[in-house]
């Protein structure tokens, strides 16, 4: 008897959206991290000055992009279980109007009437608001709004990118802390920038130049203004 193996795809659109998140979160942990150390530094301050504004920016900049993701996610999934519980009153209230409904989704689909129809009765008598959930309304288990699991990935991601200019700024000796912050946190965003983009399956070099051209921007300018104002 010949065994018949799965055959399993895998597709660079499914990581798109976890994959969007950790890399901007690195990506704006490194840029604001090392873009304020930059400008400290050129100010002249202290090399324990220096340290207490990047460590300051790693912990206030994690904690704003969880408590940002925890409330953005959190309205999301407060409308997910609005939606819910309407689908819930209207299959109770009008099952034949909403077996209608789901009927005219797989037509538009592409199948036909009778066809459409036989479907919908199908799957909404074994799973009536699951069903309704996933085709009329976009919603699933993969996809459903978790804040506490959102603002934890997003501090994290965020914390994993501010995390290298901070150790560059320890370790660089106080004179050359603009430079070798500067210096890691564009290679950092740069590396960021391939590695998404070879992940998400696109060519790596424009998204490369693209955000190492703006971490270079960033640099400039905050160092500039921290030459401007400093003592």
């Amino acid at each position: 008897m010949s065994r018949l193996r799965t055959h399993a795809e895998h597709h660079a659109v499914e990581k798109l959206g976890w994959l969007r998140a950790a890399v901007l979160g690195a990506n704006d942990g490194t840029l604001s991290t090392g873009s304020l150390i930059v400008g400290v530094a050129s100010a002249h301050a202290s090399h324990g000055g220096i340290l207490v504004a990047g460590l300051s920016a790693l912990v206030a900049g994690a904690l704003s992009m969880a408590a940002g993701e925890y409330v953005s996610v959190s309205s999301q999934a407060d409308s997910e279980q609005a939606d819910l519980a309407r689908e819930k009153r209207e299959l109770a209230t009008d099952w034949n109007g909403e077996v209608a409904e789901l009927a005219g989704i797989y037509r538009r689909r592409g199948l036909d009437e009778a066809l459409a129809r036989q479907v919908a009765v199908a799957l909404m008598q074994h799973d009536a608001i699951g069903t309704h959930a996933r085709d009329e309304l976009g919603l699933s288990d993969a996809t459903a709004a978790r804040p506490f699991q959102a603002a934890l990935a997003s501090a994290s991601a965020f914390s994993s990118g501010a995390i290298l200019p901070v150790l560059a700024a320890i370790l660089t000796p106080a004179p050359y802390v603009s430079w070798g912050v500067s210096i890691i946190s564009i290679l950092a965003l740069a590396a960021l920038g391939a590695i998404g983009a070879v992940a998400g399956g696109a060519p790596p070099l424009r998204p490369t130049l693209r955000v190492t051209f703006w971490g270079l921007v960033a640099m400039i300018v905050t160092g500039g203004i921290g030459q401007v104002f400093g003592v």
